[in-house]
């Protein structure tokens, strides 16, 4: 709505000098302060505490576009809002904006705030509170005012803009610190100067933090930060003349800063940082640049000289510019012939008149070398020299029409990547072909069959050779397989391929063979020649071979069933008594998935409870009662029936699985044991491979625990084997399992390879004597002294003796009069059940153990009162 025009008669009286003349008189003439009211440019407007309208003036209708007879007093804010054009906001009605402004003017007595109209215009809005109740609200159009303070700040943003570009773009560094000795503002060159990183650099940082800051990074290395700071310190205070300039230079990380300061009243000091390394003390412009020039070529002379590889410089007439040290030295150039100026084609001849030409000759090198040196691209070129060098060569073109070339000695570089090619298809012991180049060496011969060409493959395995490694060190082991390698090498003939593929195992790819015996022949001298023994370190180490044979094509045509059939028929010679070689031979490979059924249907058995435990009693000879039993481990197979120990321990313990087999042993044998009288112990073997498990102490702890048996009723069997295994990790867990309280007995004791050494080192308690031994007692062979001798060393030692397999009176007679503690076998007791068992210790079944065995032995079944 435009303003009321001061022309032609005066306009009717508006809403607030019609609200204001029912005022009192006697405050001010109501028309008077009305027309003073709407002399006001500000809108003005009176609202009572339920936000209707009291009185307006004509600015604020005018202000918000009000209609016509809208504006009067009782109207509420919400129907005033909606009759103005522009609206306040085009996304509320009056009704949302009066809900807002009610709870606005609820939180205080005060409300400032701006619209934004529709039609661009800002209006800032005042609400004061009035005591009675009500509010009195001012509407100012500050569009203007806004768009001045808008204006001024996008100036401002410009100017700052402007100095940031300013300060960017000095080529030296600036900051400015308050009377605080703290950072007001600074370039980017300032820190960059001193390397000190940019963010870790920020306005309001204290000088002392600057001093800490610069000395961290490598600056002033000798200084303290607080010594540092009472220096910058101290010179900024004697420098407070604003019309004075100070300066100070110091070297700082190898360069050399000027700082300029002058002091600014009210804002601090102003410094420039200034490097002047270059140009510091300089006479004038020319010595300077002189002297750098120098410097340069000085640099240039020593990196040239030092450089690794060969330098030369051509021109575009092929004459030296320059060359260094190792090119003249690396092509055995004499000094006239490295002048400057000095032609391409003399140093050339040189070169090639003293043999410095390729390996593959002389001719054509000369217009070779002259091309490259014309060629407009880059060029790399390697060259095998004839002396046996091997030189990388670099052309690069340039601009002008010359040339500079780098010749780099690769001679032991090219070596040492044949050496690592090598040994990355060789054995890096015996530096025979290994099983990637064998492989490889296998499907090239494929092509063979194709040619009706007949050959062999010969897969070899070393006997015994753990055992030397095991007794001797891995040390004596390496100088075995590198002489066992020597003696392949002389085994085989001129087109047979030798490898080891791993471990102590080894293959010979023959050559074309014209009759299979030529196969055999070979396999032959290769058993004969590795059962030979060999000296070393004083020590006669005998190994021994056995060797599988696969032929080709009748055993397979290609790789992977020429070496699968090579190592089925090498299974089945280790099976015949090893130091043999075998054919392969159709069935091998069915006899080969029978154990691996039997292996997988071993790996059920125990899930499928198809295990059971029977006990063989020990008798106590010179009490004559049942003093303990061993526990054995018998396989019920749903199918096949019982499958012997023979049959499938070998398998469990391949595999792996004879640990958890051992443990559900040690728990079946430990809980049966508590039924039992305390004076009778129970035996477990134990495999080697138990004892690779460091934890096995643990898993005999818990089979106590879980069982509650007394750990001195348990007796543990070990065999000799175990002994050459890991001594000094074998001893920790046998002395581990003696703290438990168990007892540890040494089993089929003198079959092995034990020595008295062992009986000293470890902790047995009992010497178990090999049935062989005692079978053949009556026979007069030695093994009666060998028995007495072990009897008396248990003796001596503290150790008892358990006589094995004893199935004759005879056999009984002759233990007893040589002192044996204890005996075990048939002729008291075959292996029981666990039912048998109970019932022998019992008493319900005395016929359990032989009538005929206890008549003789006077073996009581069951404890007597007092033993």
């Amino acid at each position: 709505m435009a303003p009321a025009s001061t022309d032609g008669p005066e306009p009717p009286t508006d809403t607030l000098s019609a609200s204001l003349a029912e005022r009192p008189p006697e405050l001010l003439p109501a028309d008077l302060l009305a027309r003073f009211v709407d002399s006001i440019s500000a809108g003005v407007c009176i609202w009572d505490d339920d936000l209707r309208l009291v009185a307006c003036n004509r600015a604020f209708v005018d202000l918000l576009g009000v209609a016509d007879g809208v504006a009067k007093p009782g109207a509420r804010l919400a129907e005033i809002l909606n009759a103005s054009t522009p609206v306040l906001d085009d996304t509320h009605t009056g009704e949302d904006l009066e809900r807002l402004g009610r709870k606005l003017l609820a939180t205080d007595g005060k409300l400032a705030l701006d619209r934004v109209l529709t039609d661009g215009r800002i209006i800032s809005i005042s609400y004061d509170a009035f005591a009675p109740g009500g509010w009195i609200a001012i509407y100012r159009d500050v569009t203007d005012r806004q768009q001045r303070r808008r204006d001024a700040e996008r100036e401002l943003k410009t100017q700052n803009t402007r100095l940031d570009a300013a300060l960017g773009s000095m080529p030296y560094g600036f900051s400015i610190w308050d009377d605080d000795y703290r950072l007001v503002l600074f370039n980017a060159r300032y820190p960059e100067m001193y390397g000190m990183p940019r963010d870790r650099i920020y306005a309001g940082m204290s000088l002392l933090e600057i001093c800490e800051l610069t000395i961290a990074v490598g600056n002033h290395p000798d200084v303290m930060p607080d010594e540092l700071f009472r220096r910058y310190r101290d010179r900024l205070r004697e420098n407070t003349d604003p019309a004075r300039v100070g300066h100070y230079q110091k070297s700082i990380r190898e360069r050399t800063i000027k700082a300029s300061y002058t002091c600014t009243p009210g804002l601090g000091w102003v410094i420039t940082h200034e490097d002047v390394t270059d140009d510091i003390r300089r006479v004038d412009t020319l010595r300077a640049r002189e002297r750098q020039l120098e410097q340069q070529n000085m640099r240039f002379h020593a990196a040239v000289e030092n450089m690794s590889q060969g330098l030369c410089l051509f021109d575009a007439d092929k004459r030296l510019v320059i060359c260094n040290a190792n090119y003249a030295r690396m092509y055995r150039v004499p000094p006239e012939l490295v002048q400057p100026g000095t032609l391409l084609t003399d140093i050339l001849a040189h070169r090639i008149e003293n043999g410095m030409h390729p390996i593959n000759g002389r001719d054509g090198y000369f217009e070779r070398t002259l091309d490259i040196a014309t060629d407009a691209k880059p060029v790399n070129n390697v060259v095998e020299f004839a002396d046996g060098r091997v030189i990388s060569i670099i052309h690069q073109p340039l601009p002008d029409g010359g040339w500079v070339a780098t010749h780099q000695d690769i001679t032991e570089q090219r070596s040492i990547e044949d050496r690592i090619r090598h040994l990355a298809r060789h054995d890096s012991l015996t530096d025979l072909p290994n099983r990637l180049m064998f492989l490889d060496t296998m499907h090239a011969a494929e092509k063979r069959v194709a040619d009706r060409k007949s050959f062999a493959v010969l897969a070899i395995d070393l006997d015994h050779f753990k055992a030397v490694n095991d007794t001797l060190g891995h040390a004596v082991g390496d100088t075995v397989l590198k002489m066992v390698s020597d003696r392949l090498r002389t085994c085989c003939r001129e087109g047979d391929f030798v490898a080891r593929l791993g471990g102590d195992e080894f293959a010979v790819l023959s050559g074309t063979l014209t009759n299979p015996d030529d196969a055999a022949v070979l396999a032959e001298r290769i058993v004969g020649q590795t059962a030979e023994p060999f000296v070393i370190e004083g020590h006669n180490v005998a190994i021994g071979a056995s060797v599988g044979i696969a032929v080709a094509p009748g055993d397979g045509t290609d790789t992977d069933t020429l070496l699968r059939n090579a190592d089925l028929a090498l299974y089945r010679a280790k099976q015949e008594g090893r130091g043999a070689y075998h054919f392969f031979e159709m069935g091998m490979d069915a006899a080969l998935q029978q154990r691996r059924a039997l292996e997988l249907a071993l790996r059920r058995a125990l899930y499928n409870d198809e295990f059971r435990l029977v006990f063989q009693p020990l008798i106590n000879l010179p009490d004559n009662r049942v003093c303990g039993v061993e526990a054995l481990l018998r396989w019920y197979h749903p199918e096949k029936g019982t499958i012997a120990p023979a049959d499938f321990i070998p398998i469990a313990e391949d595999s792996g699985l004879i640990v958890p087999i051992g443990e559900w042993v040690l728990r079946e044998a430990c809980a049966a044991a508590t039924a039992w009288p305390q004076e009778v112990n129970i035996a477990v073997n134990l495999s080697v491979v138990q004892f690779r498990d460091r934890n096995f102490p643990e898993t005999v702890r818990s089979a106590l625990d879980h069982s509650g048996l007394d750990p001195a009723r348990l007796e543990l069997e070990v065999t000799e084997s175990l002994l050459l295994a890991d001594r000094e990790i074998t001893l920790g867990i046998l002395n581990q399992l003696r703290e438990l309280g168990v007892r540890i007995s040494i089993d089929d004791f003198g079959t092995g390879y034990s020595s008295m050494s062992y009986l000293r080192s470890f902790p047995f308690d009992k010497i178990k004597i090999d049935q062989s031994f005692v079978h053949d007692l009556a026979a007069g062979n030695g093994s009666r002294a060998i028995v007495d001798a072990v009897i008396a060393i248990a003796r001596s030692m503290g150790m008892s003796t358990t006589a094995e397999g004893v199935e004759t009176q005879d056999q009984l007679d002759l233990i007893r009069l040589q002192g044996c503690t204890e005996a075990q076998g048939f002729l008291f007791s075959p292996p029981l059940p666990s039912s048998a068992i109970d019932k022998l210790f019992d008493g319900s079944d005395p016929q359990q153990v032989s009538r005929a065995a206890l008549d003789r032995t006077a073996v009581s079944s069951k404890p007597r009162s007092g033993d």
